[in-house]
Parts: structure tokens; sequence; C-alpha cells
């Protein structure tokens, strides 16, 4: 009998897990659902109260209206060019001072350090105004590199791969050493290449971060030629009336890129997460 009520207690918990993470995976859907419908509606049914969950008739025009609103090859471009560049920038200096902290040994190392998380620790939106004011006074506004600026550094990524290297043991650097590596030749030729999952993870969460990214993109650059994604969809929205099927269909376009970047990385994603946690 002890085993029957035993087995039952551990199906019921079964079911109700899997209940609950259904539930779970369809609240996290309905907004993407949610979206597609609406971009295939017409704006008097976006508009509806009660809201019509499915379209009477499915309006594929609305993605040509998207598509001729906003330069879509630009802003591809543009996002396409900052991603890169950030993720360059993150996964090089990172690396470095990620090695630094974790395995050198020099003046101030724990001062900077705590320098590092008190940049983590602070909302990104504090920083935007001495950071235009900076890209202003060089005159490299509505550029690339005005977009790429605030990923130069990144404090996130200096942590992440801190963690990383304080779980190689030092044993690994000190053979190196003996078999004539210089400290240079030590990094980039032993310890780098064992950070391969996490520089994929980081350079997936770097990829992420700056595809959001979208105070920064508006404020830097005004032109529409020079916006990204994300601040051009921004655009779409009217002032007083929105069409939110036009919207809906380019906010559809803008996400393929990075949904087909995570079908592609989501190994390399998720094994990140899980061995730096582990760590």
């Amino acid at each position: 009998m002890k085993q029957r009520s035993m087995e039952s207690s551990k199906r019921l918990n079964t079911v109700l897990t899997y209940v609950f993470l259904i539930l779970g995976a369809l609240i996290m859907v309905f907004p993407f659902v949610w979206m597609i419908l609406t971009s295939l509606k017409t704006v008097p049914e976006s508009m509806e109260v009660p809201p019509t969950i499915f379209p009477k008739e499915l309006i594929v025009s609305n993605f040509g209206e998207a598509i001729k609103s906003l330069p879509f090859a630009k802003l591809y471009w543009n996002t396409g060019l900052m991603i890169v560049f950030r993720v360059i920038c993150a996964v090089l200096f990172s690396s470095m001072a990620g090695y630094a902290f974790a395995k050198l040994e020099f003046k101030g190392k724990n001062i900077l350090f705590g320098i590092v998380l008190v940049q983590m620790s602070l909302p990104s939106q504090i920083f935007i105004i001495p950071q235009y004011q900076m890209v202003a006074k060089m005159g490299l506004a509505n550029t690339i590199f005005a977009l790429v600026f605030p990923g130069l550094v990144s404090a996130f990524g200096v942590f992440f791969l801190r963690q990383t290297y304080m779980g190689i043991p030092n044993e690994v650097a000190e053979a190196a050493y003996l078999d004539g590596c210089n400290q240079w030749q030590t990094f980039y030729k032993v310890m780098f290449p064992l950070t391969g999952t996490s520089v994929a993870a980081l350079t997936i969460f770097t990829a992420v971060f700056a595809y959001s990214d979208l105070m920064w993109p508006l404020v830097v650059n005004s032109d529409l030629n020079m916006m990204t994604l994300s601040s051009g969809l921004a655009t779409l929205r009217g002032q007083f009336t929105t069409n939110f099927p036009v919207l809906m269909a380019g906010s559809l376009l803008a996400m393929l890129p990075m949904v087909i970047l995570y079908l592609i990385f989501q190994k390399q994603f998720i094994e990140g997460i899980a061995t730096t946690g582990g760590k």
C-alpha cells in the first residue's frame, strides 16, 4: 500500500510539474503569437474591444507597408555591424581583463575589480549623458562608432570570464610556463582556448543585449538611415494613433535575425550558462 501511494504521489507531482511548465510556456509564447496574428489584421480589428484573437481576413500587405515605411536594409546593416563590433570588443577586452583579474597579481587588483562590480550594479541609463557628451565632442554622432561606443568595455563580460578563468586550475598555466611560454603566450595559446563555451555564451549575451538596446541608439543617432532595428521600430509609433498591424509586422521582421541566431547557437547558450553556473 505504501509503495502504491508513493507511486501515485510521484505521478501526481509529475503531472502537476508538467501542467505548470506547459502553462508557463503558453504564457511566454502568447505575446509572440499575438504579434503574428495582429500583423495579419486590419487596423479596426487590432483596436476592437473586446479584442478578437483571429483575423477575419489575412492582410499580408501590412508587411509591405512596414518595408516601405522603414529602410529595413539599412536597419539590418546597422544592427548587424553594431552587434559584430560589440561582440568583438566584449570578447577581446573581457578575456584579457578576466584573465588578469583571475590569474595575475598586481597592485590595486581588488579595487579595480570592485569598480567593475559597481558598474554592473548601476543602471546603464545613468551613463547615457556622459557617453553622449563624449561622442558629440568627438563629432561621431550618427555613426556606427556611436552605436558601438557603450559596448567597447563590458563589465558583465569581465566578471563572466573571470569566473571561468578561476575555474581553470593554476597548474595549467604553470605547465605552460615550464614549457617556455611567456604570460601572453600562456593566455592566448593555452588559457583562452579553454574558455570556448563561455566565450560562445558571452557572444550570445552581448548580441542579445545589443539587439535589444533602444534608448542609446535613439539618443545618439537621429538619422533614420543610421538607426538600429529597435530604434527604427520606435518611429512607427504615432503620437496620437498607431497602425498596430504595421507595427507588429515590422516587429516580426525585426525579430527574425535574433530568432535565427538563437536557433543556431542555443546549444552553446545553454552549455555556457550551465558551465559557468556550476563553477
